[in-house]
C-alpha cells in the first residue's frame, strides 16, 4: 500500500509539473521528504500533489527559459491569460503604465493577485494589482489558480487566483544581467542587472534574512520606427479594392475653424460649418496634414498626421527591492517578515497639445481666415467662431509618472494544540505623482502669444526665429498635476487541524478571517486648480475609505484512497463608501455569503478526475460608486452629432469629450461557476490534462460603449451631457460614461495540454502543447436584458477580443550542461472593429467596415549553458521570423493606430543575452 501511495503521490506531482506554455520543470523524486504546505486556492496545509483544483505552477527554470524579463511579460504569455492591460496604453492614458492579469479574459478585476498570499493594494479605486511592483528577481516560483476563489480570498477572485512565491531560506548570493535589442533599429532596447543575497539558515540557524535589488530600463518606440504604427492616414488592400483608415485629427497645423450661426425663430435653420482656410485658399493641405477622408457636407478640414508624432512603446525605469526575514521561536513557531518597494518611472509621450480658441468676428484674423469664406447671409448670423489648432511648435504632450509601491507584511507561524496557526499583519501602498514635462502650454503666456501674434494658428509648419523658439520654451509648463494613493490596511488569521479519521485518511478543518480597509486619495496640484495650464480640466479631488470583514471555513474529507472531497463558505460584509470630503457615506453596506465544493477522484494512480461547483461575488469599486461628473479626454473614433443641435454640435464628424462618473445605486456582480477535469499519466514519459470551466455572471458592472451610443443616440439620450471647453467657453455636446449593472455574461472554455518526456542519448527532449480553447464569452448588450452579442473572436461591444484558440507549444533539449528550447506562440485570428473607411475604387465612404486580422505565430528560441556551476549563460531570440502586428483599424486602448498592441507586440525580433553567477 504505502509503495502504491508513493507512485501515486509520484504520478500526480509529475503531472502536477505541467506548465502551461513551459517547460516541464524536473519530477520530484520519490525519496524527497514529504511536507505539508499550503497551496493558492486552499487553507488547509496538506502533501502537495494534485488536488481537486485546477493550479498551473511555473518554476524558476520554467520562467526563465520563457526568456521573460518581468512578470508582466511572464504573465501574459500564459495561454489562459487574456483581456489584460499593457503597458503600452501609457501612451495617452493616465495608466502610469499598469499592467495587469486577467484569466480567461474576464476581467483584470476578477483576478486576484497575492504576493506570498497575501493582497497588494491595487492601483486605484477597485482591485486591480500592478503588476511592475512585483519584484521578479525574488520570484520563486508563480502559482495560477484557473478556478474561482471567492468562497476562500473573497469578492475578486471570480476568475481566478495568481500567487507569486518569493524565495525563502537562501544562502549564499547570486547576480543577473539581461541586455536585450530589437533588430528593427536601435529604438525598443531593454536591459536589468540584479543581486540577491541570503544570510543565515534557518534550519541550523534559526534565523534566515534575503534581500534582492533589481534595476531595469526600457527604451522608448516611436511610431515612425515601425512601418506598421508611422501614420493616422493608412492605406491598405482588401478583397481587391483599395482603401484608407483616417485616423487624423482635426486640431491640426494651421488650424481649421468652426463658425455657429444664430438662429431665430421663423428662419431657416444654419447648421455649424468647418474648415481649413489653408485648404480653401491652395486647394491642398500642408506637411503633416491631409484632407480629410472624413469631410461632409457642412466641413472642408485639412486633419493632422497625430500619430505620427507619438510613441507606441514608452520609455520606463523601474527599481525594486525586497527583504524577507524568518526567526524561529522555539520548536514550533516562526515569526517572518516581507517588505518590498518598487519605484517605476515612466515618461509617455503624444502628440502636440491641441488648443481650441476664439477669433473674434471684429478682428483682422476673422477677416483674413474667415470672412472670405462665408456667405453674406452666413456672416449676418454668425453666432460664435472657434479655431481648432494643433500646438506642434511645442513639440510633443510628455507626462512622466512616478509609481511608488510599498508593501510589508508581519506575522508568525506555527503550531499550537494540533493547529496550524498563520497570522499576520499587512500595509501596503500604491502612489502615484504624474507630471507634466512637456508640450502642455502655460494659460498666461499662450494667450500672450496669440494675442501679440507671435503666434499665427493660420500658419502652416514652418522654422521659427530663434526669439520665437525661446518664447515658446519659456511657455512650456513643468510641474505635478496630481498626487493619488491607494492604501490597505489588513489582518488576517487562518489555522487548520485534523479533526478525525476517515477511510482516505484525517478529515482536516480549516478557518479563518480577515479585516481590510482601503483608502483611495487623489489630490490636484494647485497649478492644476487655479488654471495655469491652457485648455485643462484640473483632476477632481478624493478622500475615500472602504472596510472589508470575512470570515471563511474549509474542510477536506478524505473519504476513501480515491475519493476526497472538499468544502468552503465565507461571509463578507463590505461597508459603504466613507467620503470625507463630501463628509457622508456614500452607497450602501454590501454582503454575501459564497461557498464553493470540489472533488478528487483517483481510481488508479495513472488517471485523476476532479471538479468544483461555487459561487461567488465582487462589490463595485468606489469610483464606480462615488465618482463625481469629471472630464474623461475624447471618444477614441470620430462621430456625427449625436443629437441635432445647432448651438451644441460640433461641425461634420470629429471627437466628442466624455465625461465619467459614478453610480451610488449600483448593486454587487455575482457569479455561479464550475470546473470538471481530468489528468492522465499512462507512463512516465506522456501526461495529459483537460479542464472544462464555465462561469456566469450577473449584474455585471460597465458601461455603454460610444460605437453602442452613437449608433442609437436616441435610445440613451441621458448619456449625452455637455462639455464647457476652459479655453473659448463653447458648449458641445459630451458623451457620459456612467457605470451601471449592464446585465450578464457567460464564460465557458477548455484548458488543456499534453507533455511528452523521452530520454534520449544525448539527454532528455520534453516537450508541451498547451492552450485554451473558449467556448463562450457572451454578454448582455448593455441596457438589455435578454440581447446577447459576444467578443468570441470578434471586436465586441466591450472594445475586446476574445480568442478561441491561444497555443503554446515548447520543446527543449536538455544535455547536461547545454539547453535548447524553441517556444511556438498562436492567435488565431478573430472579426475586426467597425470602422469609416474610404473606399478609392468608388470614390464614397464604407460604414462600419469590418477586417478580417489573420492569425498571428511567432518563435522564440533560447540556449542556455552552464559554464561552471556557479555561471551561466542564456541567450535567445524572440519572434524569430520578424512577425509584425497584423493590421487592426480599432480606435480604442491608446493612442497607437494600424495595429492593436494589447494583441501583438510591437518590438519585433529581438535578440537578448542574460548571465547568472552565483556566489
Amino acid at each position: 500500500m504505502m509503495l502504491k501511495e508513493k507512485m501515486g503521490a509520484r504520478a500526480v506531482r509529475l503531472a502536477f509539473g505541467l506548465v502551461t506554455g513551459l517547460a516541464v520543470t524536473q519530477a520530484i523524486a520519490q525519496d524527497a521528504p514529504i511536507q505539508r504546505v499550503e497551496v493558492t486556492g486552499s487553507a488547509i496545509k496538506r502533501i502537495n500533489v494534485e488536488g481537486a483544483l485546477p493550479i498551473q505552477p511555473l518554476s524558476q527554470e520554467a520562467i526563465a527559459k520563457t526568456g521573460a524579463t518581468s512578470v508582466a511579460e511572464l504573465v501574459q504569455t500564459l495561454p489562459a491569460m487574456q483581456g489584460f492591460t499593457i503597458g503600452a496604453v501609457a501612451a495617452g492614458t493616465n495608466s502610469g503604465g499598469r499592467v495587469s492579469a486577467s484569466i480567461h479574459g474576464i476581467g483584470e478585476s476578477y483576478t486576484l493577485v497575492l504576493l506570498n498570499g497575501r493582497r497588494l493594494a491595487p492601483q486605484g479605486s477597485g482591485n486591480e494589482v500592478n503588476l511592475q511592483a512585483i519584484p521578479m528577481s525574488a520570484v520563486e516560483r508563480v502559482e495560477i489558480l484557473t478556478d474561482g476563489a471567492s468562497a476562500l480570498y473573497g469578492s475578486d477572485a471570480i476568475a481566478g487566483v495568481i500567487n507569486f512565491v518569493l524565495k525563502k531560506n537562501q544562502q549564499g548570493g547570486d547576480i543577473e544581467a539581461n541586455y536585450s535589442q530589437p533588430t528593427a533599429g536601435r529604438a525598443g532596447g531593454s536591459r536589468y542587472i540584479a543581486a540577491t543575497y541570503g544570510w543565515g539558515d534557518i534550519d541550523t540557524d534559526g534565523w534566515n534574512v534575503l534581500a534582492s535589488y533589481r534595476r531595469d530600463e526600457q527604451d522608448q518606440i516611436k511610431a515612425i520606427d515601425r512601418d506598421f504604427a508611422n501614420t493616422g492616414y493608412r492605406r491598405f488592400s482588401y478583397n481587391g479594392a483599395n482603401y484608407v483608415y483616417d485616423n487624423t485629427s482635426t486640431a491640426s497645423v494651421p488650424g481649421n475653424v468652426t463658425v455657429a450661426f444664430r438662429n431665430p425663430a421663423g428662419v431657416p435653420r444654419m447648421d455649424s460649418v468647418g474648415f481649413s482656410p489653408y485648404l480653401l485658399a491652395n486647394g491642398n493641405c500642408p506637411t503633416m496634414n491631409v484632407v480629410s477622408s472624413n469631410n461632409t457636407a457642412t466641413t472642408r478640414n485639412c486633419t493632422f498626421d497625430s500619430v505620427a508624432t507619438i510613441e507606441i512603446l514608452p520609455e520606463n525605469k523601474r527599481d525594486s527591492f525586497f527583504v524577507k526575514g524568518t526567526k524561529k521561536l522555539g520548536d514550533n513557531w516562526e515569526a517572518f517578515t516581507d517588505i518590498a518597494y518598487s519605484r517605476f518611472d515612466l515618461t509617455a509621450r503624444i502628440a502636440p497639445n491641441t488648443a481650441p480658441f476664439t477669433v473674434a468676428t471684429n478682428s483682422a484674423q476673422f477677416d483674413r481666415y474667415v470672412r472670405p469664406y462665408l456667405t453674406q447671409a452666413q456672416i449676418d448670423r454668425v453666432s460664435s467662431v472657434a479655431g481648432n489648432y494643433r500646438a506642434y511648435d511645442w513639440g510633443t504632450r510628455d507626462s512622466q509618472t512616478i509609481t511608488e509601491s510599498k508593501h510589508a507584511v508581519i506575522g508568525v507561524e506555527g503550531e499550537v494544540a494540533g493547529w496550524n496557526v498563520n497570522t499576520a499583519l499587512t500595509w501596503s501602498q500604491n502612489s502615484i505623482d504624474e507630471r507634466y514635462v512637456g508640450g502642455y502650454m502655460r494659460n498666461t503666456e499662450f494667450r500672450a502669444l496669440l494675442a501679440d501674434g507671435t503666434v499665427n494658428p493660420f500658419a502652416p509648419i514652418t522654422t521659427l526665429s530663434p526669439e520665437t523658439q525661446q518664447r515658446i520654451d519659456n511657455s512650456v509648463y513643468h510641474g505635478s498635476i496630481r498626487e493619488a494613493s491607494t492604501t490597505l490596511k489588513a489582518f488576517d488569521v487562518r489555522g487548520s487541524r485534523e479533526l478525525f479519521a476517515l477511510g482516505g485518511g484525517a478529515a482536516q478543518l480549516a478557518v479563518g478571517g480577515d479585516y481590510r480597509e482601503y483608502a483611495y486619495e487623489q489630490t490636484p496640484s494647485s497649478d492644476a486648480v487655479n488654471g495655469v495650464i491652457y485648455n485643462f480640466n484640473a483632476p477632481a479631488a478624493y478622500d475615500m475609505t472602504r472596510e472589508n470583514i470575512g470570515v471563511f471555513a474549509e474542510v477536506l474529507a478524505p473519504i476513501t484512497k480515491e475519493l476526497e472531497l472538499t468544502a468552503a463558505l465565507r461571509y463578507d460584509d463590505i461597508a459603504a463608501i466613507d467620503d470625507a470630503l463630501s463628509g457622508r457615506k456614500v452607497g450602501k453596506d454590501q454582503s454575501k455569503t459564497t461557498y464553493k465544493v470540489s472533488a478528487r477522484y483517483q481510481p488508479v494512480p495513472q488517471l485523476l478526475f476532479r471538479g468544483s461547483y461555487g459561487t461567488g461575488f465582487k462589490a463595485p469599486s468606489m469610483l464606480d460608486i462615488a465618482q463625481p461628473v469629471v472630464n474623461a479626454g475624447f471618444t477614441a473614433a470620430s462621430w456625427g452629432c449625436p443629437i441635432a443641435d445647432a448651438t451644441l454640435c460640433r461641425p461634420g464628424t470629429t471627437q466628442y469629450n466624455v465625461l465619467s462618473s459614478g453610480n451610488a445605486d449600483l448593486r454587487p456582480e455575482t457569479s455561479k461557476q464550475y470546473t470538471i477535469g481530468a489528468r492522465w499519466e499512462p507512463s512516465a514519459r506522456l501526461s495529459a490534462g483537460l479542464d472544462l470551466w464555465d462561469i456566469k455572471m450577473k449584474d455585471r458592472v460597465g458601461s455603454v460603449s460610444e460605437q453602442q451610443a452613437w449608433a442609437n443616440p436616441a435610445s440613451v439620450p441621458e448619456l449625452f451631457s455637455t462639455y464647457t471647453e476652459p479655453a473659448t467657453g463653447n458648449t458641445y455636446w459630451a458623451f457620459l460614461r456612467a457605470p451601471l449593472n449592464i446585465g450578464q455574461s457567460h464564460y465557458r472554455g477548455i484548458d488543456w495540454d499534453v507533455t511528452s518526456r523521452q530520454r534520449l542519448a544525448i539527454g532528455t527532449w520534453t516537450t508541451t502543447l498547451n492552450g485554451t480553447y473558449m467556448l463562450k464569452s457572451d454578454y448582455t448588450v448593455p441596457g438589455t436584458t435578454d440581447q446577447w452579442t459576444t467578443s468570441l473572436n470578434f471586436f465586441g461591444l466591450n472594445n475586446e477580443v476574445v480568442f478561441r484558440h491561444v497555443i503554446r507549444l515548447s520543446t527543449s533539449l536538455d544535455t547536461g550542461k547545454l539547453s535548447n528550447t524553441l517556444i511556438a506562440n498562436y492567435r488565431n485570428g478573430y472579426t475586426d472593429a467597425a470602422a469609416t473607411v474610404f473606399n478609392f475604387n468608388t470614390g464614397a465612404n464604407v460604414r462600419n467596415f469590418r477586417l478580417e486580422v489573420p492569425s498571428f505565430t511567432t518563435f522564440d528560441w533560447q540556449g542556455r549553458y552552464a559554464f561552471t556551476e556557479n555561471f551561466t549563460l542564456r541567450a535567445g531570440m524572440k519572434n524569430i521570423f520578424d512577425r509584425k502586428p497584423p493590421l487592426s483599424l480599432r480606435s480604442s486602448s491608446g493612442h497607437q493606430v494600424g495595429f492593436d498592441p494589447r494583441y501583438a507586440d510591437p518590438l519585433g525580433r529581438q535578440i537578448y543575452v542574460t548571465g547568472n553567477y552565483k556566489f
